[in-house]
């Protein structure tokens, strides 16, 4: 197996793991990938899955009410709730702005537990995190940003994004595609896009001129970056998948040194 540590050298973290994979196997490894740390808001992706699988099991529907009056469950999957970042405020009508919402995450999962009866940590670890086989990974405080988990459990649903077991494809194919098309907002950190496009939590890269993966990367690239230093993107063009976790923040280093890491693992492995 190909070794990614002297990709990960150049990154001014004093600690880091990543894995790149296909959807028959892992390809290349860097760092410690048993490393279990906050994934931060890589979690969404994970509350979105489970979601996902809620859907099929007809627990819940796309377009019924849920959260700030006039929104509905894809407005909150798909940050247009109008729901502020970190707390209640309603900054503008459903539909209207991409606010990226941490609450709006959290209130859809009060509503998935209102709708099954199952407290929502148990809900993703039965629907997802076991069946998955992801024995290190585990729901500690929001959904929104509170799961700790390894690369070696994050590649393990990497290649459930790439060939999905757990839903139908047709319903993951859903998921990644643009919601509320033509909606403004600002991605964090990156920055405002006239077209911030978003699936249900899935953030897609489409024609942004500036963001986190790299210029190989295709439009149709989705995934999330957490806070806490922490990625995961999945290419279908490709058939790619790639993680990464550190111990260094979220900043201006990672826009500058994730790009070109995700440049060479394309480059590297992209058929």
């Amino acid at each position: 197996m190909d070794d990614l540590a002297p990709l990960l050298a150049a990154w001014p973290v004093e600690r880091a793991a990543a894995g790149v994979t296909d959807p028959s196997g892992t390809r290349a490894v860097g760092g410690d990938t048993g490393w279990r740390v906050r994934i931060a808001s890589v979690s969404k992706l994970l509350v979105g899955m489970a979601a996902l699988v809620a859907l099929e099991e007809e627990a819940i529907t796309l377009d019924e009410p849920a959260g700030p009056a006039g929104s509905t469950v894809r407005h909150l999957l798909a940050h247009t709730s109008g729901l502020a970042f970190d707390d209640d405020h309603l900054l503008a009508p459903a539909g209207q702005r991409r606010i990226y919402s941490n609450v709006g995450i959290e209130v859809f999962a009060r509503h998935l537990t209102a709708r099954t009866g199952i407290a929502f940590a148990d809900y993703l670890r039965e629907a997802v995190i076991g069946p998955l086989g992801m024995t290190s990974t585990e729901l500690v405080g929001s959904p929104a940003h509170g799961v700790v988990s390894t690369v070696d459990d994050l590649l393990r649903f990497a290649r459930e994004l790439l060939r999905p077991t757990l839903v139908s494809r047709s319903t993951l194919q859903d998921a990644v595609r643009p919601h509320f098309p033509g909606t403004a907002g600002v991605l964090p950190g990156v920055g405002r896009f006239d077209d911030n496009q978003w699936g249900l939590t899935f953030e897609i890269r489409g024609d942004k001129d500036s963001h986190w993966t790299g210029r190989r990367n295709s439009p149709r690239t989705f995934g999330h970056f957490g806070g806490s230093g922490t990625f995961l993107w999945v290419d279908p063009q490709v058939d790619l998948a790639a993680v990464a976790l550190t111990d260094r923040e979220f900043g201006p280093w990672a826009l500058s040194a994730w790009p070109p890491f995700s440049d060479a693992v394309l480059e590297r492995y992209a058929a």
